[in-house]
């Protein structure tokens, strides 16, 4: 399996298919680059390079005790990105991955490595409610999650896809019980101590200042129906903060709408990238 040992010693895994413009996937928490299959096999079709690489602490990338944070899962990036030369590249992230791609793109973008990027029910600009922005969700949320995470992760980690992730609690919704075995796979090949760690960058983190920064034009895609991240404060401060932003919304999608409706999402993001 192909990994990069970072400055710091850690391994990060990654998958690196096909050839042509490189586009680099971001997964969220507490997931793996095995998120975007169904993105990355229609990439792939299409004549892109398609790249994904797992967090650290997550998936099969080293169980970090230290460098949980955004700033850190940033120079990741960058030290891939270095690694396999990647120029023109098109960054997309979910959910914390839009976290890191913000973060990327803002202070490693430069000299021709990105072209353009995507956040998809990503976490920017903050999610945690603060005075600067009193309709976040409040702390204690949060302090729920790391509970969870503590108390049993294994069935954490079956509830949340089960639930909210995937809409699957919707009346009508078409439960799949392989995309939640999914999920729960995913979530457990990585550490307890890096998921724990990484609730607090996803949700504490500020990207106010590397919204602005962007120059790249920025394509921003949302369910209106996300429960995970709720579209009012994120997609919708998100759009008014960069230069060069579009914003597309879907009335009654979930968080993970890129596993439940890739037939719906793919081609929006084919369109964006061809022009």
């Amino acid at each position: 399996m192909p990994t990069l040992t970072t400055k710091d010693g850690t391994e990060l895994f990654y998958k690196d298919w096909g050839t042509g413009q490189p586009i680099v996937f971001h997964h969220g928490w507490p997931l793996t680059a095995d998120d975007w299959d169904a993105q990355m096999l229609f990439f792939l079709s299409q004549g892109y390079r398609v790249i994904a690489h797992d967090r650290r602490g997550h998936g099969r990338s080293s169980q970090t005790a230290d460098g949980n944070e955004m700033d850190t899962y940033a120079a990741d990036v960058a030290e891939l990105a270095a690694h396999l030369d990647l120029k023109e590249a098109v960054h997309i992230g979910h959910s914390t991955g839009g976290g890191e791609v913000a973060r990327y793109v803002a202070r490693h973008g430069g000299a021709g490595r990105v072209a353009k990027a995507v956040l998809i029910g990503a976490v920017p600009p903050i999610m945690v409610r603060t005075e600067a922005n009193p309709e976040g969700l409040p702390i204690e949320a949060f302090d729920g999650f790391r509970a969870a995470l503590v108390a049993n992760r294994a069935q954490f980690f079956l509830d949340v896809p089960a639930g909210p992730f995937y809409g699957f609690n919707r009346p009508g919704a078409q439960v799949s019980q392989g995309v939640i075995d999914n999920w729960w796979r995913q979530g457990m090949m990585g550490g307890a101590k890096a998921h724990f760690d990484c609730i607090k960058a996803f949700s504490e983190t500020d990207f106010t200042e590397d919204l602005k920064a962007i120059d790249v034009p920025v394509l921003v895609l949302h369910g209106e129906d996300d429960q995970i991240v709720p579209i009012a404060d994120s997609a919708f401060r998100s759009i008014t903060l960069l230069k060069n932003g579009t914003l597309k919304t879907y009335p009654g999608l979930p968080h993970g709408m890129c596993t439940t409706h890739p037939d719906v999402i793919n081609p929006d993001l084919l369109a964006f990238i061809q022009h």
